[in-house]
């Protein structure tokens, strides 16, 4: 293993990886039972959508980790999921087989602008500046992810505010977060893995930690054939592009699935891999200079732009890599064993989903508010008394964990970038690529104001 996985070179061991990939799970671990009964209020089999949650992450991850050698995982994206639902099924009244059409031809136009190393030219175009602030920022939005996903915060009549701690799974939580921390600073190995399964195992008593009700294996197994290859039937992408009169929706809904895929990816490998050292300068000099994928970044790159048309032909939304990634990479993770390990454990879960559902968020916010601490140190190589560097990194790395979008959170930096820029009379200093990436994300939100979703 140590030939293929590089564990010294990574700066890790073989342990620590495994305690990495657990992390990550059960960080994740919610999507299991999530993604299919959000996605089968449009009618898709809950069984069918289920299977193929779990064939998508075990897929899509184990490319990352034996393709790529990286410890991110991968499954169907929250947000991308109920844009899915509430937007292109109920409101656009597309069916569940045109919005998963919709969603193979997204991954391949990722596959395409990966291959022709468009995304990459990308990520070397960011300047430093902002991709600080994109690190420090999923910081903030990982740990904001917390506290909404275990309720800390409320929004009564439209007001943020902090919640009452008078349920049991917000002091299970307030117990987990203060055990984590505790671990943390006595510099315990394991610690964030420990804080989630003893703050599991203290939910018990308290009610906390409960299974749900899910359908059997065999069962599932019976049902999938219901959405694999549903695209390609007459229902799929003939009727997607049977209706010339919906086509600019169609495209516009389509481009909106590429854009906000696209930069949630390059926001989290951005904002992870190169503070940690799984993605470095050289390799990303090397991701544009040499032909093929050569790089980590490359073929990391591709495993996260094939695995979103492999879900979407197996049956379920969009298929990204999850920011969660960050619990395994702050408990050590360096190298594709941890994603290896997240992919057996998903590939377990079709067998266990019961228990796997039981890992409640009180357990898992803990992690994931701590890991946003660790990032945020990021934010110290910003010159924050130059106001016009300032602004930019404000909006890419705050404005995301606001309006609850890392794809967003870049275009808001993107686009005072530019404009600071222009005022400064430096427009010549932003590379070609920048413009390009935020005319798009401005004719995105044209396109919404134009076309409702």
């Amino acid at each position: 293993m140590e030939k293929f996985f590089k564990f010294r070179e990574n700066g890790t061991t073989p342990g620590r990886e495994v305690v990495a990939g657990l992390t990550t799970f059960f960080a994740m671990a919610y999507i299991i039972v999530v993604n299919p009964t959000l996605l089968s209020e449009t009618g898709m089999e809950w069984g069918a959508v289920f299977l193929a949650t779990i064939i998508s992450a075990v897929i899509g991850t184990l490319v990352m980790g034996l393709v790529a050698n990286v410890p991110y995982a991968l499954a169907p994206g929250m947000g991308l999921n109920a844009f899915f639902v509430y937007t292109v099924c109920y409101s656009m009244g597309f069916t569940w087989q045109e919005g998963l059409s919709m969603v193979f031809i997204c991954g391949l136009f990722n596959i395409l602008i990966t291959v022709t190393k468009i995304r990459k030219v990308i990520i070397r175009a960011i300047p430093s500046s902002l991709q600080n602030a994109i690190s420090g920022g999923i910081g903030i939005f990982v740990a904001y992810l917390g506290l909404l996903n275990v309720g800390a915060l409320t929004f009564d009549s439209g007001v943020p505010a902090l919640a009452v701690f008078d349920s049991a799974a917000l002091q299970l939580f307030l117990i987990g977060l203060v055990l984590t921390v505790v671990l943390l600073v006595l510099q315990v190995k394991g610690a964030i893995l420990i804080g989630i399964v003893i703050t599991t195992l203290l939910g018990i008593p308290m009610d906390v930690t409960v299974t749900s009700e899910t359908i059997g294996f065999f069962e599932a197994c019976q049902q999938l054939p219901a959405t694999f290859c549903a695209i390609f039937t007459s229902e799929g992408l003939p009727s997607l592009f049977g209706d010339l009169s919906r086509l600019p929706l169609v495209l516009t809904t389509i481009f909106s699935f590429a854009l906000s895929d696209t930069f949630d990816t390059i926001g989290t490998f951005i904002g992870t891999g190169r503070r940690t050292g799984i993605f470095s300068e050289t390799d990303e000099e090397a991701m544009v200079s040499t032909p093929g994928f050569h790089s980590k970044m490359d073929r990391a790159l591709f495993a996260d732009a094939t695995a979103t048309s492999i879900g979407a032909i197996f049956g379920t939304s969009n298929t990204t890599t999850y920011v969660e990634s960050t619990a395994g990479i702050g408990a050590g993770g360096r190298t594709g064993l941890t994603s290896v390990v997240v992919a057996l454990c998903f590939a377990a879960s079709a067998f266990l989903a019961s228990f796997v559902s039981a890992i409640p968020f009180a357990a898992t916010a803990p992690a994931l508010v701590v890991v946003g601490v660790m990032m945020l140190s990021a934010f110290r190589e910003i010159h924050w008394d130059d106001f016009v560097e300032a602004v930019p990194a404000f909006f890419a790395g705050v404005f995301m964990a606001l309006c609850y979008s890392i794809s967003y959170g870049i275009a808001a930096g993107f686009i005072f970038y530019c404009i600071t820029k222009v005022c400064k009379k430096e427009a010549g200093k932003v590379h070609p690529v920048l413009w390009v990436a935020t005319g798009l994300f401005l004719l995105n939100f044209v396109l919404q104001v134009v076309l409702p979703m």
